[in-house]
């Protein structure tokens, strides 16, 4: 491909990109408060004011059933809530772990497999954030509020009575 070529190629695809996070931005999926949820869980970013609601209700294998987010902020931080709510539904609690690890070392830079990148689905479009570092806080806040969920959910069940 030649330089013309490759630019309107990146172009194109940086474009494309913009559209699926303006989408999830205007129509956030799983939108919505849960009843009874397994896990609930709640983020804030102290220097913008971005928030992030998470809740979760697993099945009786340990598997995502639903997902419900909630949030306000900027469109980097609430169509990443949205990408990430239609990646956990039927995933096991290490799967969305593994998950959310896989997009934290996304967005700081590091290298992934392509099985790796796969495993991310459309939230894979949030890597051009990294090219604004202020937004990558934007990005991470929903993966990092899960994080913080599946953490004391871990530790309340833990210290459960058995």
């Amino acid at each position: 491909m030649s330089s013309p070529d490759l630019d309107l190629f990146v172009s194109d695809l940086d474009e494309l990109y913009r559209e699926v996070i303006m989408d999830h931005y205007r129509r956030p999926r799983n939108a919505q408060e849960l009843q009874a949820p397994t896990i609930k869980t709640h983020g804030l970013n102290p220097f913008c004011g971005d928030e992030s609601s998470i809740q979760l209700v697993l099945d009786g294998q340990g598997r995502v059933a639903q997902v419900g987010v909630q949030g306000r902020g900027c469109s980097i931080s609430q169509s990443s809530s949205s990408l990430m709510s239609v990646l956990l539904k039927g995933k096991t609690v290490e799967e969305v772990e593994g998950l959310t690890e896989l997009f934290r070392r996304m967005m700081q830079g590091k290298d992934l497999s392509e099985p790796e990148r796969l495993s991310l689905g459309e939230a894979g479009v949030l890597e051009g954030v990294r090219r604004f570092p202020v937004r990558i806080k934007c990005a991470l806040l929903a993966w990092m509020t899960l994080l913080d969920g599946l953490e004391e959910y871990r530790a309340k069940a833990k210290h459960a009575p058995e």
